[in-house]
């Protein structure tokens, strides 16, 4: 899962509106009949998912311990995914893609004065995308920010929130209202020599406004700031706010890379291709790991599903393809680089985006994508909330209890649904910690991460909690097969945005705001 300083993806329990979900009442129903999958469930099994998870990380442990995009150990799960899939009939072929990925390491925020204080990076500060790079060292002037009640904050809005601006300070900006290029370019006319937008500290159920985001500061043309721009937690901004002779020391490095790598796609050899289903999950890890859990679990759920659709003879109604994205971690490139290249009549071609990136956390719960946003208040293209209904009934078939997770733009279906495809997918926890309700509904300890291997050199093959993987995998493979054999079963895509949504000479997809 692509990591996102912005938010975090599960709520807790207490934001959840309307509680756990347990039963799909009130469920959006599909179109035709839900054809019975009770065959391809059964065969996908925890032993056969475990020996792909197996195979994985043997790929990684011949290839320094990583499957990140651009690097052997990604070229060689390519080769074993292709393999495996065209053995069995399916049509392989592989999608070639370019990016240049930005690293920030060595990037440093410093306080020269009054005192001397240094602030760590990712943890109190972060680069913002299209930044200008450098160092500078300069009085700090805060503009227009708020602190107090609610925090509302139009903070660099407009231009004259400027108004006695010192040329050459860092401006110390509060989130809120408008896009950070808006902010960032007003700085900039200012004459600011550098600029530090702090998060901006209100209580928001869907998103975190106090820890450090990731920013996107231009929103039309992709062009660099001129000046250093960072975000900062609103710890951080609060506390420089008001210092007396506050200067501060910004160093922004950053370092480019350019990543040739590919996705696989695997197609069924017959089905409407008229109503394709796009079955996806990432198949690169982060460079600090092998990725067994992410998304080595997401990537063996497809590998399995396939396998025995395949053994069992099924013939789809609809073209299912299953996708296995690269470049995921370093900003969901793959998958909106499909995308990008989809015509208008391509994209209206595709029925359903199924995804699932991490389905075996070992400290795990049973999270759906909330299609109708009753859970967190963003709605899915039209008929996200039928793919959600079918989780949903399914879990209940089996007495499972469920909750919504946000469509917060950490994963695949992204691009997806920014072109108006309907979206959805299953997702088992990541960094975030797991309550104390939680611990109840799906077992685990509470207090604990869901997943404390998340992006580390322990995401191996321990690093699966079997009873939660069966579970999720056996819904994917459900969901996968109502949406492959049934006759219609949404009412079609949204009018959607997807040209230009891949960016090549940069990673990432932060909010703007």
């Amino acid at each position: 899962m692509h990591r996102n300083r912005r938010r975090a993806t599960v709520a807790a329990s207490a934001l959840i509106i309307g509680g756990l979900t347990v039963a799909a009442v009130g469920a959006p129903a599909l179109a035709a009949p839900t054809p019975d999958t009770s065959a391809l469930t059964q065969a996908v099994t925890i032993g056969g998912l475990k020996a792909q998870l197996a195979a994985l990380q043997g790929i990684a442990d011949a290839n320094g311990g990583t499957r990140a995009a651009g690097t052997p150990g990604y070229e060689a799960s390519l080769d074993y995914v292709q393999g495996t899939l065209e053995a069995v009939g399916y049509t392989v072929t592989r999608q070639p893609f370019s990016y240049s990925f930005i690293e920030y390491d060595g990037s440093t925020l410093d306080q020269t004065a009054p005192g001397a204080t240094s602030y760590p990076f990712i943890d109190a500060f972060y680069p913002m995308e299209f930044t200008g790079t450098g160092v500078v060292t300069a009085p700090v002037r805060a503009v227009d920010v708020n602190l107090t009640g609610d925090r509302a904050s139009t903070s660099g809005c407009d231009s004259a929130d400027f108004a006695g601006f010192q040329t050459g300070s860092i401006a110390l900006i509060q989130r809120g209202s408008c896009d950070f290029s808006v902010k960032a370019a007003n700085a900039v006319a200012a004459g600011a020599a550098g600029v530090i937008i702090f998060n901006q500290g209100n209580d928001n159920p869907n998103d975190d406004r106090f820890g450090v985001f990731g920013g996107t500061l231009s929103s039309a043309n992709w062009t660099q700031t001129p000046v250093p721009v960072v975000s900062a937690s609103f710890q951080v901004g609060a506390g420089l706010v008001g210092t007396a002779g506050l200067v501060m020391r910004m160093n922004v490095v950053a370092t480019a890379t350019t990543i040739n790598t590919a996705n696989l796609i695997a197609d069924t050899s017959g089905g409407r291709a008229d109503r394709t289903v796009v079955v996806g999950a990432h198949l690169d890890s982060v460079p600090e790991g092998p990725g067994i859990n992410d998304n080595g679990s997401g990537t063996a759920t497809l590998i399995e599903t396939a396998l025995q659709l395949s053994n069992l003879g099924i013939q789809p109604e609809n073209r299912i393809r299953f996708a296995f994205w690269g470049g995921e971690e370093d900003g969901l490139i793959g998958s909106s680089y499909y995308v990008s290249q989809l015509s208008k009549t391509q994209i209206k071609q595709h029925l359903v985006n199924l995804n699932f990136d991490m389905l075996g956390s070992p400290n795990g719960g049973r999270f759906v994508y909330d299609g109708d946003g009753s859970g967190f208040g963003t709605v899915g293209p039209n008929g996200s909330d039928v793919i959600e209904g079918v989780f949903d009934s399914y879990f209940a078939s089996k007495n499972l209890l469920t909750e919504p997770t946000a469509f917060d733009g950490r994963s695949d279906y992204f691009a997806f649904i920014e072109a108006g495809i309907p979206a959805g997918g299953l997702f088992s926890g990541a960094e975030d910690i797991k309550s104390p309700a939680q611990a109840v509904k799906f077992g685990g300890t509470a207090g604990v991460a869901f997943d404390p291997c998340y992006h580390q050199a322990c995401d191996t093959y321990a690093n699966i909690d079997d009873v939660i993987f069966e579970q999720l995998a056996d819904a994917a493979a459900h969901a996968t097969l109502v949406f492959g054999d049934t006759e219609s079963a949404v009412n079609g895509t949204a009018k959607g945005k997807a040209a230009g949504q891949f960016k090549p000479a940069f990673k990432g997809n932060n909010a703007l705001r």
